[in-house]
């Protein structure tokens, strides 16, 4: 398997309390292929784009109800392989950040905190090793599915992002 880039170039996370469906547009979501499927995260990055101070307060987590119907993907939003040789997969994993069916964060499966500034700032989490990567296995609650999302508080302001993973 190869590692891929789920990318957004510029988005404004819409802020949610827990257990909330999230709006269409406002988050980076990434779901398994398949129910065996596993992913391993090494990395979640975001970078502020407001043009003035957004306290902005991201959290990746698991989902406690995850996207149905998923919407493709859009104009400055990609999930693309680093390796340009690598083979297409019978089950591949699905990023979107729009569906029918909104996916909810979980109140109890949050795995990092990943608040700042937007206004010029940056957020980064990277897994030390292999040991140390974030994993999903299945498509299903709770564990097949995990996003980028902006919790209540404050008034978020528009990033960009990425999230770097590798199917299993």
């Amino acid at each position: 398997m190869a590692k891929r880039v789920f990318k957004v170039s510029t988005f404004t996370p819409v802020a949610v309390a827990d257990a909330t469906n999230f709006t269409n547009s406002g988050h980076m979501s990434i779901q398994g292929g398949s129910g065996t499927q596993q992913l391993q995260i090494s990395e979640v990055f975001a970078s502020g784009q407001a043009t003035s101070s957004a306290p902005t307060n991201l959290i990746l987590s698991r989902h406690s109800t995850v996207g149905a119907t998923l919407t493709a993907l859009t104009t400055a939003e990609s999930d693309a392989s680093f390796d340009p040789a690598s083979a297409a997969l019978a089950a591949p994993a699905a990023p979107f950040t729009a569906s029918t069916t909104k996916p909810q964060r979980s109140a109890t499966l949050g795995l990092n905190y990943m608040g700042f500034n937007a206004f010029g700032g940056l957020a980064r989490w990277q897994a030390y090793d292999e040991k140390d990567m974030i994993k999903t296995l299945g498509n299903t609650a709770s564990l097949g599915e995990l996003g980028l999302s902006c919790y209540s508080g404050g008034t978020p302001g528009a990033i960009g992002a990425h999230i770097i993973y590798e199917p299993k």
